[in-house]
């Protein structure tokens, strides 16, 4: 079982909002998350305000072997202060 960390687009229409989950590689865009990590909200004014992540699950799934889509570990980056 491949684990990734991805975005899962919900909301409505040109109202975009995402969930940050934890969720089977093989699973489809709008498959059922093992877990929901945050959330993202893009048209949130700063990086801390657009992305809510909960830090401890995230590093459990981390240290487990699940890996981030390049936009989360950007996100995620941008929230702790460093270079994307």
């Amino acid at each position: 079982m491949s684990v990734v960390i991805r975005l899962q687009r919900t909301g409505k229409p040109k109202q975009a909002h995402f969930r940050l989950v934890a969720i089977e590689k093989r699973r489809g865009s709008t498959g059922k998350p093992l877990e929901v990590l945050g959330n993202y909200d893009p048209t949130g004014e700063t990086a801390v305000k657009k992305l809510a992540v909960r830090r401890d699950r995230y590093e459990v799934w981390l240290k487990n072997g699940a890996l981030p889509s390049q936009t989360v570990a950007t996100l995620v980056r941008a929230i702790d202060g460093k270079k994307p």
